[in-house]
């Protein structure tokens, strides 16, 4: 066997050898083809197989053994490394190294776009399944070599724009291959996400629901097509289906994202990787349940600068927590046995990556599962697990050599492999000189202490016990030691360590330069990676939702009786005093006095009055990124129970002013609007758990300016409809579109699964209803004429303020009335409405309601039904009807809401007066027996939340105190969607 040499000298040496001067007509670049063996190291062959003492074996950029006393082939150049480690490179699974990052180009101000200019592709710009970022590949050596220090080998890259944005390739950053050798696979996944792409201006979709929608329907379009034994024509969904095989990665910007993709999912037999955004652990049980994978990032936030008094009050405890949970979110996983690959996407500085990983480990991960999560996960999602992300026979030879374990914090990567080629991150020949010497400079004897780091050592000088200052600085091989042996003067002594056995050392002064015998005395104890384990702050508790007012433990349903209360029916009793109602099971049991039943809690309502909950059957709260989808003239494949926002504080500020249910509407920037979405106001649960099971199917269709864009500026001047007439058109042409589609359908004509059509088809066929914005009565009866043309019936005209005008004709018709109480002249198409208006269509007949439309009045819904007895002397029942039973009636749901009713759902107010009274107060609101809204809690829970910022805070302060990175906080405002409101 060969000479044992040091692995760098080694490789200096061969390289020599291995220069080629005259280029070559091959296509593949020639390289040094011998075998290097090396030995005495702990190899981590995976997360899983450590081999103590090992060898590695590899050739041509391939390992070829790797074990325990195996057998070395006679040709091997060996390597000792005993005492260091070995690791498999890393892997980033979700990166866009090598690919430009997308450019907005468009100028702002120009008109907008509404179709695509892309011909032979999908109609839609932002669906670029056809985008193969391989095509875009240059091979970036200052990135590379950023990675490479990290200790990655290998990258899953993808160009990030767009909704479906194509395929990413895998490459590794192996700086002396061309890309034929490096590239690993040229499609090794498809990408998704629910951003539009910045490359195109093409208004649709302008919201979240419409992306939701666009990426089924384009799923939908490519069943289709593929099931037609012809060409596809259409470029787009022809690279979608050919690559339907490829693993599907699908980036998200927050958890309940997760959600929404994971239903696309599950829609089309499909599954996605999910791309997180580092949040899972607010929703984890639920989150398990979906048994997918993720890769995840590790941007944490910083700690906020808190030090000012005024800063604090504009941090939010939603803010404050995420600062102090995120660290333990991988921990979370794992011990919830979810998989996950880890990625350097996200980060502001690639060079934290290491420090957060650290920091997650701190909080309990696992150094086996993050050591995964960068090699083995990463290379079998790729289908990539025979190639990389382990160190077994035939792997490719991408690995790291350490001075220890990976994941300690001054432990030193000192070369990465990839391919075969070596990576020299930090020189592994480099002499450790820290220790203790002695040396005597006349007659004085000094000792020094050199301690630090192995890269950065710093000496300490002694004379005897007495401690001389000193500067120390290293330079190669030479350390240079300057100190004052008196007042007077001052010296320099000049080591070089070398290959020497013994150090040689100088002694230069102002007058003289000598010789010194510079001698090691004792060794230096590595007390190194001994450092004293950070201490992390007190976790707070996770809450749902995980912000101020959520619930540590969320609420379980009981069986009461609510005692002697003045109970408001709703039913032809009408208002009973001194009653009990009996709760059970969360239904209505009994209404009657005296009432007992074993088992159930007693809630005294003596002076107190009970109401069945408020529904609010026209809300815009609890609804994430776009109220309106105002890219098409006609949107109703797109749906609000797609989007529906869990965590937003304004469900809890309903259940504090009595609302139980809310209709969330799309707003009224066209038409034809977007499928609506009936909620239970259930604090702390997820959206799926919030929505009305088996609820009636409803819409939302939109008259006035809004839809035809009088009050949008002059540049939205091109969307057609642009007047009244032409949107009664709309209606008539879309209406007869989705006859035609629903008559092919019954009568088994094949035909492309269309969702705007199904929908609108829907409605012909009586099975979902409208909810129309409506103002001018010259439209009101228009849209009832339209409806009568194609047989079906408006269901309800939402704000209606010229209704009083044509209640005969809505009677007729039997559409129902939502209006506001006293809201007029905001705009020049209300000029007309007057207070009285709900009176007046009450008294022809109408089913009248009284609705919102914004998050501040629907806290108030109650003194908004006070306002008919005020405006028009409707009764009190009857006015409370308007916010209760009305638009139960209104949303077909008058068979288990809307009234006191044995055998109705037990959502239920206790109000502290008459609820028409402006002194009324809801104590305790019940959702089908639940708790989710207690005064009493509210108090407690207000103190807690101070209590719990202000512990955060401190943190916070202390981490400055620390030396730790901060941000300034930035006080956040929410935005309050109305009809109106456009995300863009």
């Amino acid at each position: 066997m060969k000479k044992i040499i040091f692995l760098t000298l080694f490789l200096f040496a061969s390289l020599l050898h291995a220069q080629e001067y005259f280029p070559t007509n091959h296509g593949v670049k020639n390289s040094d083809n011998s075998k290097i063996a090396i030995t005495g190291a702990t190899i981590y062959v995976s997360s899983q197989q450590v081999i103590k003492n090992g060898t590695l074996v590899f050739e041509k950029g391939k390992i070829i053994a790797v074990g325990k006393n195996i057998s070395i082939p006679k040709d091997s150049k060996i390597v000792d490394l005993k005492g260091k480690y070995i690791y498999p490179s890393f892997i980033d699974m979700y990166s866009d190294f090598g690919v430009k990052a997308p450019k907005n180009e468009h100028k702002h101000g120009r008109a907008p776009q509404y179709d695509s200019h892309k011909n032979g592709f999908y109609w839609n710009e932002h669906i670029k399944p056809e985008t193969n970022s391989v095509d875009f590949f240059f091979f970036n050596s200052k990135n590379a070599d950023e990675l490479i220090k990290l200790g990655f080998g290998t990258v899953n890259s993808h160009y990030k724009d767009g909704i479906a944005r194509g395929t990413s390739f895998v490459t590794t950053l192996n700086q002396d291959a061309k890309n034929n050798e490096r590239l690993l696979s040229d499609k090794a996944a498809q990408h998704f996400s629910f951003k539009r792409s910045v490359n195109s201006k093409q208004e649709y979709p302008s919201s979240q629901m419409g992306a939701i929608a666009l990426l089924r329907q384009m799923n939908h379009d490519a069943d289709w097509f593929g099931k037609q034994n012809e060409e596809v024509a259409d470029f787009s969904l022809k690279a979608f289906i050919e690559n339907k095989e490829l693993p599907k990665v699908f980036e998200v910007k927050n958890k309940l994202e997760i959600f929404r993709a994971n239903k696309i999912a599950n829609e089309f037999g499909e599954t996605y990787i999910i791309k997180g955004a580092g949040d899972e652990y607010e929703r984890i049980s639920e989150i398990k349940d979906l048994n997918t994978t993720f890769i995840i990032p590790i941007n944490f936030p910083k700690a906020y600068d808190v030090s000012d008094l005024k800063v604090q009050q504009i941090v939010n405890l939603e803010d404050l927590k995420t600062w102090n949970q995120a660290p333990n979110n991988l921990n979370v996983l794992e011990k919830n046995k979810i998989n996950f690959a880890l990625t350097t996407a996200d980060l502001k500085s690639k060079a934290d990556f290491h420090k957060n990983l650290r920091k997650a480990i701190s909080y309990g991960l696992s150094k086996e599962k993050a050591l995964a999560a960068l090699t083995t996960v990463p290379a079998q999602l790729l289908n990539l697990e025979n190639e990389i992300g382990t160190l077994k026979k035939g792997a490719l030879a991408n690995f790291l050599i350490t001075d220890g374990d990976i994941f300690e914090e001054r432990t030193i990567i000192y070369e990465n492999w990839i391919q075969g080629k070596q990576n020299v991150i930090k020189d592994i020949t480099k002499e450790d000189v820290r220790g203790t010497y002695a040396f005597q400079i006349g007659k004085k004897k000094y000792t020094a202490e050199i301690a630090g780091t192995k890269e950065k050592p710093s000496a300490k000088i002694m004379q005897g016990s007495k401690k001389v200052k000193a500067t120390t600085k290293m330079v190669n091989d030479w350390l240079y030691i300057n100190f004052k042996p008196n007042k007077k003067e001052e010296v320099a002594v000049k080591v070089y360590f070398g290959n020497a056995k013994e150090p040689m050392a100088n002694y230069i002064s102002k007058n003289e330069t000598f010789a010194l015998n510079f001698k090691k005395t004792k060794e230096h104890k590595n007390k190194d990676k001994k450092k004293k384990a950070k201490k992390n702050p007190e976790l707070v508790a996770v809450s749902y939702p995980n912000m101020a007012y959520g619930f540590e433990e969320k609420p379980e349903q009981n069986d009461f009786i609510i005692r002697n209360a003045t109970v408001w029916t709703n039913e032809k009793d009408g208002i009973l005093e001194n009653t009990d109602v009996y709760i059970k099971n969360g239904k209505i049991s009994k209404v009657g006095k005296n009432l007992k039943a074993s088992g159930a809690k007693i809630i005294d309502g003596t002076g107190k009055h009970l109401t069945t909950g408020i529904i609010d059957e026209h809300s815009h709260i609890a609804i994430s990124n776009g109220v309106n989808e105002s890219g098409h003239n006609s949107t109703a494949e797109v749906a609000i129970h797609s989007v529906v926002n869990s965590d937003d504080v304004n469900i809890y500020r309903n259940l504090a002013g009595g609302v139980t249910t809310a209709q969330l509407l799309h707003g009224s920037a066209n038409p034809i609007g977007g499928q609506s979405a009936i909620i239970k106001l259930k604090w702390g649960e997820t959206p799926d758990q919030m929505i009305v099971e088996n609820q009636p199917k409803f819409i939302k269709f939109a008259l006035g300016e809004n839809v035809k864009q009088t009050n949008w500026g002059e540049k939205y001047s091109v969307r057609f409809p642009q007047t009244r007439m032409g949107v009664e058109q709309v209606y008539i042409d879309y209406f007869q579109r989705a006859k035609e589609y629903d008559f092919k359908k019954k009568n088994n004509i094949p035909v492309r699964h269309d969702i705007e059509l199904e929908t609108l088809a829907e409605i012909i066929n009586s099975e979902r209803f409208i909810s129309c914005h409506s103002y001018v009565q010259s439209e009101i009866t228009m849209l009832m004429r339209v409806a009568e043309q194609f047989d079906f019936k408006i269901n309800t005209f939402t704000h209606i303020l010229e209704g009083y005008k044509v209640a005969d004709k809505m009677k007729e018709h039997g559409v129902g009335g939502s209006t506001f109480a006293d809201w007029w002249a905001y705009k020049y198409e209300v000029n007309d409405a007057i207070p009285y208006n709900g009176a007046l269509m009450h008294n022809e007949g109408v089913i009248v309601a009284f609705n919102s439309d914004d998050a501040e009045m629907s806290r108030r819904l109650n003194q908004e039904a006070a306002k008919a007895v005020k405006y028009g002397n409707v009764s009190q029942e009857d006015a409370w009807k308007f916010v209760t039973l009305n638009p139960a009636k209104l949303l077909h749901l008058d068979a288990k809401l809307g009234s006191i009713k044995a055998g109705k759902d037990a959502d239920i107010v206790l109000w502290s007066h008459n609820p028409l009274s402006t002194y009324a107060k809801a104590e305790k609101t019940f959702i089908e027996g639940v708790l989710y809204f207690d005064m009493e809690r509210d108090q407690e829970l207000r103190e807690e939340i101070q209590k719990e910022k202000k512990q955060i805070i401190q943190q916070m302060l202390d981490a400055k105190g620390k030396g730790e990175e901060t941000q300034k906080p930035v006080q956040k405002k929410k935005t309050l969607y109305h009809c109106n409101s456009e995300e863009h």
